[in-house]
């Protein structure tokens, strides 16, 4: 999957405190995401974070 520094991401489940959308801030072997929402980072597998993705929001001006 195609996934850039920068990205949003839509997940399928939301988070508690009711956003759905995380932006990307390191991709590699694993994902670190910032929720849209609260603030909450976290670090998540590749291959989960994968699954979980319903749509990639990208700003194309920026590339």
């Amino acid at each position: 999957m195609d996934v850039h520094v920068g990205d949003i991401l839509e997940l399928k489940k939301t988070h508690p405190c009711g956003s759905r959308q995380w932006l990307v801030l390191r991709v590699g072997m694993d994902f670190k995401l910032r929720c849209q929402g609260c603030g909450h980072e976290l670090m998540t597998p590749r291959t989960k974070a994968e699954k979980s993705i319903k749509k990639v929001i990208r700003e194309e001006a920026d590339r």
